[in-house]
């Protein structure tokens, strides 16, 4: 997917997390970790396939709580370790074809996380953010939080 001029289709949530980014790493690399905090709160995580290396494909599957499964899967275009991880995703049936950029900068014993989705069009960009982007994603990254607060 380009990144010029995809301000006007990208998505941004960024957050400081109150743990050290080996720790943020870990939880986002690491399927042992994936599965306790990736997805909505009530959905069961289970990786089927986690090939963390550029090239490499990665494919969860939730349980909704209706009994549905949700399936979210892409292919790692680009990984700096402790920094950056950018992958496509799906995530089906509800979003297909994005890029997410996985963004970390360590601050002393805390991570700045910036978690941006580049949508194909603007206008998919806008339909995301109307279904409820900033909430689904948001009630995952408190997961996330929980997750790292265990740990530290």
């Amino acid at each position: 997917m380009s990144t010029s001029d995809a301000s006007n289709r990208t998505l941004t949530i960024k957050r400081t997390l109150k743990a050290p980014i080996q720790l943020v790493w870990g939880a986002w690399t690491q399927p042992e970790h994936i599965v306790n905090w990736w997805g909505p709160k009530g959905m069961e995580t289970k990786v089927i396939e986690h090939d963390f290396s550029v090239g490499g494909s990665w494919k969860y599957s939730m349980e909704m709580p209706d009994g549905n499964e949700f399936i979210a899967e892409g292919v790692y275009s680009e990984i700096v370790e402790l920094q950056k991880i950018i992958t496509s995703a799906d995530f089906k049936p509800m979003t297909e074809g994005v890029e997410l950029q996985i963004l970390l900068q360590a601050e002393g014993d805390q991570t700045i996380f910036t978690f941006n989705v580049v949508h194909p069009t603007e206008e998919y960009c806008k339909q995301q953010l109307d279904m409820g982007f900033l909430n689904g994603w948001g009630s995952v990254f408190d997961r996330l939080e929980e997750l790292l607060a265990e740990k530290v």
